[in-house]
């Protein structure tokens, strides 16, 4: 019996999502991801392999470390950022995290930004 990682059933979980959810021109894909101090997400055209906007914790301006409080912003200047490129519909991946806590306050806090999805 083979034991696995935490990081191995998350990569499953991820993988089971990304089989399918896709990010296209008009509706590119908002990926999150959690470190153990940091938060980050990117709307990305899987199409092209293009990152069209990106925010996290580790830049200045958004420093408020990996908490709920730093999802929050993260994902109101990721939703300033889709803004001003001109993205307003996205389709979610969670990335193999619970809906719950950091995630969820970013996806509540990008859809309060103006983005759908």
């Amino acid at each position: 019996m083979s034991i696995k990682t935490r990081q191995e059933l998350r990569d499953a979980r991820h993988a089971r999502i990304r089989k399918r959810v896709t990010g296209t021109a008009d509706r590119p894909r908002l990926s999150v991801y959690r470190s153990l101090k940091h938060i980050s997400a990117q709307l990305i055209d899987d199409t092209q392999g293009r990152t069209v906007a990106a925010a996290a914790t580790t830049e200045a301006e958004l420093s408020a470390k990996g908490t709920v409080e730093g999802a929050k912003l993260v994902g109101a200047k990721l939703a300033e950022r889709a803004q001003a490129a001109g993205v307003k519909v996205v389709v979610f991946d969670r990335g193999g995290y619970r809906y719950h806590g950091q995630v969820a306050a970013l996806a509540n806090a990008a859809r309060e930004g103006g983005l759908e999805f």
